[in-house]
């Protein structure tokens, strides 16, 4: 199939303020303008966030996760709060997901490429522009780099000086991240170390220790046996994410670097659009198609397959390997029907993308007691359908996209402890969308490799798997 769009080249047509002249959505309405200018121009002198090798690094896992290499667990907060910047924190979110990678590499015996929506994931769109509470209007909350959720007017009020408050908190959650993983927490022949102290009232605790537990031993056998780590420790490498919404804010951090051509954003390694600001001709997409990270978009079920591949045209013209990856959030009810149609589109046109489910934004729903939640058994079964559809279709889900946290909440329903209605309310603490819980994702791992395991195979697989995944990350 041919080009749907002709795309000249980014250096001829293309400049960091371009989105500028584009419709831009889900933008907060500043009232002063000059403090928003001064805000992001400070921004522009302070030292980025992330590095431009850092980012190719990344691009390069991804091409490998696109030709089935490797897999991708992207998770993390729904929308992070400054208030959550804190030590334990941000060494549980760390805990779970490595954790989690351990068991999808040795379910799936590839390595895992690790991205966590967090160190910048302030920002969250909404449906409406303002919130009405017992005859008072205000606006929404949009994320802590907006406004804060309580609902008042000195909290609701839109300051730009928190801009560089997302700054600051991201930096100091990178470097408190960089620290762990450089100091050994990332060892993977010490997964002990991680554990959770109220894991241990799971139901599947037993079984999450058996498979840690042999993964474990498998590592320090081939130590013993062949010095094949040498004395330092096999370090789990961690790439950050987060939609990238406020454009002034993400504009503030592109560079250009020293011998790398073209444009970089680094707030971030791997920016990504939301379906509420995907359209074509948006700013979004505009900014998006400018900057040489890896990017992703989510694919939502009224996503039309001639505006997909429109879509890849412009933000991935040259098939750049690892540049671009698709999320697809459909909700149970409608992936049968919506994802098919998209992936027969990309694959007869030949386009080169990674495929990523996304199972909790289309399964959302609103409990009688008006907690906001999801259901496990939706979003266990809406990644059971993404991967038959995509044997099916002669493509492969190559990743998951998922909101979690490594705190003892209580947001969605169901997982091994049944959670109902009744116990939402004992420990739901989200500011926004509800997570899965430590012992929720934990099981949903091993849901992810009992689904997507093409073919058993033995330990000596994994191990092998496991120190690619430490050395080459």
């Amino acid at each position: 199939m041919s080009r749907l769009l002709t795309v000249v080249s980014n250096e001829e047509d293309w400049s960091p303020q371009s989105w500028r002249h584009r419709p831009a959505q889900q933008q907060p309405q500043y009232e002063n303008h000059a403090a928003l200018t001064q805000a992001t121009d400070k921004l522009a002198r302070l030292p980025p966030l992330v590095t431009s090798w850092e980012a190719q690094e990344l691009k390069r896992a991804l091409a490998e996760a696109q030709e089935g290499r490797r897999f991708l667990l992207h998770g993390g907060d729904c929308a992070e709060s400054f208030v959550d910047c804190t030590s334990d924190i941000i060494v549980n979110r760390l805990k779970v997901l490595l954790q989690m990678s351990l068991v999808l590499a040795h379910g799936l015996k590839q390595p895992v490429i690790r991205v966590g929506r967090f160190a910048g994931q302030y920002a969250k769109p909404r449906s409406n522009d303002l919130e009405i509470r017992d005859g008072q209007s205000l606006p929404s909350f949009r994320g802590d780099i907006v406004n804060g959720p309580e609902f008042d007017e000195a909290s609701r009020r839109i300051d730009p000086e928190r801009l560089f408050d997302a700054y600051a908190h991201s930096a100091l959650t990178l470097n408190f991240t960089r620290a762990l993983v450089d100091s050994g927490f990332g060892d993977l022949r010490h997964p002990e170390h991680w554990k959770l102290d109220w894991i241990e009232h799971s139901p599947r605790a037993v079984e999450y220790r058996r498979v840690v537990g042999e993964i474990a031993d498998s590592l320090r056998l081939m130590k013993t046996l062949g010095g094949q780590f040498g004395d330092g420790h096999v370090d789990a490498g961690f790439y950050t994410s987060h939609e990238a919404l406020l454009l002034h804010y993400e504009e503030a951090f592109v560079r250009r670097v020293p011998y790398r051509r073209g444009w970089y954003n680094l707030s971030t390694h791997l920016p990504w659009i939301g379906m509420r600001t995907s359209a074509l001709d948006g700013a979004h997409v505009e900014f998006f198609r400018g900057i040489a990270n890896p990017i992703a978009v989510k694919v939502g079920p009224t996503t039309k397959p001639d505006d997909l591949l429109r879509l890849i045209d412009v933000l991935n013209p040259y098939e750049e390997p690892g540049r671009l990856t698709l999320i697809t959030r459909m909700g149970k009810n409608n992936i049968a029907d919506a994802l098919p149609p998209l992936l027969r589109a990309v694959r007869h046109a030949g386009r080169r993308v990674l495929w990523v489910a996304d199972p909790m934004h289309g399964n959302t729903e609103s409990t009688g007691n008006g907690y906001k939640t999801r259901r496990f058994d939706n979003i266990r079964d809406e990644l059971d359908l993404a991967f038959n559809i995509h044997a099916a279709e002669g493509t492969r889900l190559g990743g998951v996209h998922l909101e979690l946290t490594g705190e003892d909440v209580t947001e969605c329903l169901g997982g091994a402890r049944d959670l109902a209605e009744a116990d939402l309310a004992r420990a739901y603490k989200t500011a926004v969308d509800p997570r899965l819980n430590y012992e929720q994702s934990m099981e949903l791992s091993m849901l992810i490799v009992s689904a997507g395991r093409a073919a058993p195979s033995d330990i000596r697989s994994t191990v092998k798997s496991m120190h690619t995944m430490g050395g080459s990350l």
